[in-house]
């Protein structure tokens, strides 16, 4: 059995996160140098991270003042519109890069909303990646003694610490050799990354907050305060390796009934430390066109969006980043799946509302996927409920029986959000992370095997869920719940109705009509593109800085 020490980051501390106040001092790293502190005594970002995040934003801001500086003062030599746009979302892709695996994840995130960003900057966001430099070894080292104690060599036959077999901004991933003989990796924490990561989200939380109070009302249909919340959630096994581990257990469970799918078994995780077994296999995304039969790139395609899909709506929690680069397909066409430190939960209730979009998505329905979705957020005082309905009946049959080669299916459901975000709709907060996760996953599949036709694949695994879902709507607990709720009705019902009689009576009842012509974000008035909402959000972080 893998030895697994329980996780070090206390309520307190993620309280810290998620209330946006100071922890205890912790330690920010820095290239080649000693760490230095996160927090202040008085609660507050660490000077150095907040000068390295506002200067980011800072030289971002000061390189579009000067384009349109020179612009203005030379109109005739202008930059053409498509050059000056790819240059600012490679720009705001690269400051969300030097800023961090947070602002990575925030920058992924928004590459699925174009409610939010233009298309031509979520283009660019969709190439973000958490690689940055590696560090020499010598960095982690005295996190392995901290960690498996200071003999910590004598569990290995073999460590190369020369070549790097992955990095990222939160960790560093080697290959090594077990006393026992065992082929493994050993994923290593970067000193200092916890607490960064931690001090960004109280940082972006306050941030949030500040721009939702200026915007009521375009935070009544886009909540991105919590939308956030499922972000950060989501990265919370990221920052303890024990939790990876624990959902690496689960995960394994699942991939039992799958010829196809692996997931790497724990040898042994602390807090900054996790040793797994070696997957083998290269990365969807590097396979070249002899590698595996036809057939058996379909087999893996379908095992593959069959796991997804049931952790969706059967298990309720799922991988929330399956990018190419996290599935890895070996010679004998066997997928397996790594990096399980970003997982994503949804409630029952967000999970049928998600399986029922998805079926009538797959079946041509139009107005059905209308109304689940509507379910699956809520409306507002000012939702136009009859125009995004049309809006849907013209969108899905375009989206039906398209194989992966003709049609990315995630980007049709971002579309989706655009809809409801323009008719004044709000999302579920859980839909973008899911949405993201999809994306991931079909972007994996269109690697594998770009001639699936997606739909038919859906109504394949969607056969399955339902089946699924109906016996666990007989299940004992399910029906327990179903006779309180009955319960319920039966004793408060009379007296509602009495109430409602008086009120009747006495003339007391108001009635609230809506009459569906709001559009609180109109077409092409999405919210200001990257490049403002950085510099937007630059300037509130400073403001907080010197507050």
């Amino acid at each position: 059995m893998p030895s697994i020490q329980r996780h070090r980051v206390t309520p307190g501390e993620w309280e810290t996160a998620r209330c946006g106040i100071a922890e205890p001092p912790g330690r920010l790293p820095g290239p080649g140098r000693t760490s230095t502190p996160l927090f202040t005594e008085g609660g507050t970002v660490a000077p150095r991270r907040a000068r390295q995040t506002i200067a980011v934003l800072g030289r971002l801001g000061l390189d579009e003042a000067s384009h349109l500086a020179r612009g203005r003062l030379a109109r005739d030599a202008r930059e053409p519109r498509q050059s000056a746009e790819r240059r600012r979302a490679q720009a705001f892709r690269q400051a969300l890069e030097q800023l961090g695996p947070l602002y990575v994840k925030v920058g992924q995130l928004l590459s699925t909303r174009p409610d939010l960003m233009p298309a031509y900057m979520r283009a660019e966001l969709s190439l973000l990646t958490d690689e940055v430099g590696a560090l020499p070894f010598a960095a982690f080292e005295p996190v392995l003694e901290a960690e498996l104690g200071g003999n910590w060599r004598s569990s290995f036959t073999s460590f190369e610490t020369a070549h790097v077999l992955g990095t990222a901004s939160l960790a560093q991933v080697y290959r090594a050799r077990r006393s026992d003989g065992t082929a493994c990796v050993v994923k290593i924490q970067r000193p200092g990354s916890r607490e960064t990561v931690l001090g960004d989200m109280a940082l972006l939380r306050s941030v949030v907050k500040s721009v939702a109070r200026m915007t009521p009302r375009f935070s009544e249909v886009i909540d991105a305060k919590a939308m956030i919340d499922v972000l950060f959630t989501s990265m919370a096994d990221e920052l303890d390796f024990t939790r990876e581990a624990a959902n690496m257990k689960d995960g394994r469970k699942a991939a039992r009934g799958y010829r196809t799918i692996k997931v790497p078994k724990v040898i042994l995780a602390t807090p900054s430390v996790l040793i797994q077994t070696l997957a083998k296999g290269q990365a969807a995304n590097r396979m070249k066109p002899g590698d595996l039969s036809r057939k058996k790139r379909k087999r893996v395609s379908k095992e593959l969006l069959t796991f997804i899909f049931k952790s969706y709506f059967i298990d309720r929690t799922f991988h929330a980043d399956p990018h190419p680069g996290n599935v890895l397909v070996d010679a004998d066409g066997t997928a397996h799946i790594i990096d399980w430190g970003m997982v994503g939960k949804i409630d029952r209730s967000t999970s049928a509302a998600m399986l029922e979009a998805l079926l009538a998505m797959a079946y041509n329905d139009g107005a059905s996927l209308a109304r689940a979705w509507m379910r699956l957020g809520h409306t507002t005082p000012w939702s136009n409920i009859g125009g995004f309905t049309s809006d849907i009946a013209r969108f899905v049959p375009r989206v039906t029986d398209a194989s992966l080669e003709e049609l990315n299916f995630g980007v049709a459901f971002s579309e989706v959000i655009a809809y409801s975000t323009r008719r004044g709709i709000q999302t579920a907060p859980a839909a973008s992370i899911i949405g993201k996760s999809f994306a991931n996953m079909e972007g994996t599949v269109r690697h594998i095997s770009p001639g699936l036709k997606m739909a038919d694949s859906i109504r394949e695994v969607l056969r399955e869920v339902l089946l699924a879902t109906v016996k666990d709507l007989v299940s004992p607990e399910q029906l327990g719940q179903y006779t309180l709720q009955s319960a319920h009705a039966i004793t408060h019902g009379p007296g509602l109705g009495m109430r409602l009689l008086a009120d009747l009576t006495n003339r007391q009842v108001t009635v609230q009509s809506n009459t569906q012509l709001g559009h609180p974000v109109k077409p092409g008035s999405r919210m200001p593109s990257g490049l403002k909402t950085a510099l937007g959000l630059g300037a509130l972080a400073a403001w907080k800085h010197r507050r």
